[in-house]
């Protein structure tokens, strides 16, 4: 059975954009997780890894293999390390946070809390918002919380894990392909139901690769072939960020799979998950 965790398909509100499985695919297998969050509510690593703690054991017992799916490997880590119990954040310090600046946030993050702000890179906009509102909120540092992480499930699971890392040449071109063929099946118009909700720009949902794009599209801002130029450049470029998180991020002794993926060496890659081909 497929896990979802891929942090934009958990939302109802995407599913072309984000890539979610097609009707066609969830019928060869039964898939979990997949668009059951209104996008009104952000879904957590936190949140997401509780999700797939009860779906994994529920399918354990029913004498079936999970496979988790997908590249937000922040939930991956949540779910295998676990998770620091930092308090909930005050609303008032969050919403201060999220409506700032991320040149503001930093300096006050250098200020507050210097290592991570050494750390953390200009554009990782959200790493640096959640290190600041734990610090502001809490009064201890992201890093200090995180040396009491509970609830991973890591040790309690026999883990199979393969790392997709193909040609980047291979793997842009197959970006750029899959946001045209995304505009072509109705992603405008997902966006453009979207945007009609009027939710909080700051939410995960509203932050998807290609929304901003395409939203400027929507506005006259840009024509239809500059918003796929620019969400095919949005996607390279956070294809890029993953691409360097999995090669470095996980343990060196986790497989890396570094072939096209044609679907003789996806079947094959299966095989060594013991999963059916």
């Amino acid at each position: 059975m497929i896990v979802n965790a891929d942090a934009t398909q958990i939302y109802r509100d995407l599913p072309i954009l984000s890539a979610a499985s097609t009707v066609d695919e969830q019928a060869r297998a039964e898939h979990r997780l997949f668009g059951v969050q209104d996008g009104a509510r952000s879904c957590s690593a936190a949140d997401w890894a509780e999700m797939a703690r009860r779906e994994i054991n529920e399918i354990q017992a029913r004498g079936s293999l999970p496979i988790l799916v997908g590249g937000s490997g922040l939930y991956l880590r949540t779910l295998l390390e676990g998770i620091a119990p930092v308090p909930s954040i005050d609303l008032q310090v969050r919403r201060q946070v999220r409506e700032s600046a991320v040149e503001d946030n930093r300096t006050m993050l250098e200020a507050l809390d210097p290592e991570a702000a050494a750390r953390l890179k200009p554009a990782d906009t959200a790493r640096i918002a959640r290190a600041l509102e734990v610090i502001l909120s809490t009064g201890r540092t992201l890093s200090d919380w995180q040396k009491d992480k509970a609830g991973g499930i890591a040790s309690d699971v026999d883990l199979k894990p393969l790392i997709l890392l193909p040609p980047r040449d291979w793997l842009y071109a197959r970006c750029d392909g899959r946001f045209a063929h995304m505009v072509e099946q109705g992603a405008v118009d997902e966006v453009k139901a979207l945007l009609e909700r009027n939710l909080n720009p700051s939410l995960p949902v509203m932050r998807a690769i290609g929304v901003a794009e395409l939203s400027a599209y929507l506005r006259g801002d840009l024509s239809l072939p500059d918003a796929i130029s620019a969400g095919q450049q949005a996607t390279r470029r956070y294809a890029k960020r993953q691409y360097t998180w999995f090669a470095h991020q996980p343990p060196a002794d986790w497989p890396r799979l570094t072939e096209p993926l044609d679907v003789e060496r996806i079947g094959g890659a299966l095989s060594l998950l013991g999963a059916p081909r």
